[in-house]
């Protein structure tokens, strides 16, 4: 599985916890230069964006929504934590590939 995460800055402990359940590439934009984010290409291996809401304005966030729901991508918003992307990406994708 790949991911498209936009948003945060150190996502080093989130992207080791989501490659313990099963993510193979982590892929991720800092979303800091708020005019060019919304110009980038979503990766076409991308299988899942998650978005970390703390860290984007609003229009980014409806943009990226917007795309994802078109190409038919799974989206996950959570806080920029763990514990919040973790708990999203169970809900998403079911409590078998959480480990409970």
């Amino acid at each position: 599985m790949s991911i498209l995460m936009i948003g945060g800055d150190n996502v080093a402990s989130i992207t080791g916890m989501l490659s313990q359940h099963g993510v193979d590439e982590v892929i991720h934009w800092d979303g800091r230069n708020k005019s060019s984010i919304t110009r980038k290409e979503i990766p076409e291996r991308t299988d899942c964006i998650v978005m970390l809401t703390s860290y984007l304005n609003h229009n980014a966030m409806k943009y990226f929504k917007n795309l994802a729901k078109k190409r038919e991508i799974p989206l996950i918003c959570a806080e920029r934590s763990v514990t919040s992307v973790y708990c999203e990406f169970c809900k998403r994708f079911g409590s078998a590939s959480c480990g409970r």
